[in-house]
């Protein structure tokens, strides 16, 4: 396993593997056998960054989310490696009510909201500190200053450790940023955001999010880590959800644009040079790359979980980088 640290403060700075492990349906669509053994094999592996969010999986019987902490929590407890492993989730976007959703009803980030989130998290999944919280989805109900100051002060009393952002425009998160520092607060280090390594179009509203939120990552928030390259991006649905090698799996709509076969030409050709997969070359040029990314991967099966892990060894050379990068 290759490593990696994530954090800007000497203080809370946390070393963590350089694959993060998606536990959205742990619990849920995947069962608890099924999640353990995942779970065990990727802590064998060397793996020690876990992922989830107080909403996964609320879809499934159209509730509130809860099952996938609740899963983990079990899994700590009983495995009592809660020390050794970095858990990150999520708040700001569970539903406040059964059958409905993070677009018509989600609890939001004011700090009434997050302190509620935070207690149900911990007792969820059975600790009494996060390791990582993310602001899950934006919320125009909510002043920034409001959500930079309840999240700060859960920083400074010591019950969360590393602060994240997700699915936030560019500008705001940099605003964020600017508030926390300002008023002597911890600020945003991980930004949590659909990556992969074909490009989505950024004309269309990203598919999670038919507001018009932003949800993937675009050539402003590149640019913005090239300027603060002490922050990392947490990239979601990195092999997006199976189409690079299911043929039953259609790419997303956001894909369909006349550089997506270049792309995936370039990528079939490197992963014939390498005798890896379409999928692991993603998470390799990922892993390698420029900009601070930790591909963040969800994995039903051992035997999916295997194929990302043999990712994390590859090295792709000078040559089948600039192949990949210049493909458009």
């Amino acid at each position: 396993m290759k490593y990696r640290h994530i954090g800007t403060d000497p203080n809370t700075r946390r070393k963590v593997s350089a694959l993060s492990l998606g536990a959205m349906r742990f619990g849920t669509f995947t069962d608890a056998d099924a999640s353990f053994a995942v779970l065990d094999r990727f802590v064998e592996a060397g793996g020690t960054f876990i992922d989830t969010s107080n909403n996964y999986a609320f879809w499934y019987d159209d509730g509130i989310g809860g099952q996938s902490e609740e899963l983990l929590g079990r899994w700590l407890r009983s495995r009592g490696v809660a020390d050794d492993v970095v858990i990150a989730t999520k708040l700001g976007a569970r539903p406040l009510a059964p059958g409905t959703s993070y677009v018509d009803n989600a609890e939001g980030l004011s700090a009434k909201a997050i302190r509620t989130a935070v207690e149900g998290s911990l007792e969820r999944l059975g600790l009494d500190r996060l390791d990582v919280l993310y602001a899950h989805i934006e919320d125009p109900n909510t002043p920034v200053q409001e959500t930079v100051e309840a999240f700060g002060e859960l920083a400074a009393a010591g019950t969360v450790g590393l602060l994240g952002v997700s699915n936030w425009a560019t500008w705001k998160v940099e605003r964020a940023r600017a508030i926390a520092a300002s008023a002597g607060l911890a600020g945003f280090d991980l930004l949590q955001y659909q990556h992969s390594y074909l490009r989505p179009r950024t004309d269309i509203p990203f598919p999670l999010f038919p507001d018009g939120s932003l949800g993937a990552v675009g050539p402003d928030l590149l640019n913005y880590l090239r300027a603060e390259p002490d922050l990392t991006v947490v990239a979601y649905s990195p092999l997006l959800n199976g189409a690079y090698t299911n043929a039953d799996k259609e790419f997303p709509s956001d894909y369909d644009h006349p550089g997506t076969p270049a792309r995936l030409a370039a990528l079939h050709e490197v992963a014939a040079e390498t005798g890896a997969t379409p999928n692991q070359v993603v998470l390799a040029w990922q892993i390698g790359g420029e900009a601070p990314v930790i591909p963040l991967t969800g994995a039903s099966s051992v035997a999916q979980l295997e194929e990302s892990l043999g990712a994390v060894e590859l090295e792709l050379t000078p040559e089948q980088r600039a192949k990949l990068d210049a493909a458009h």
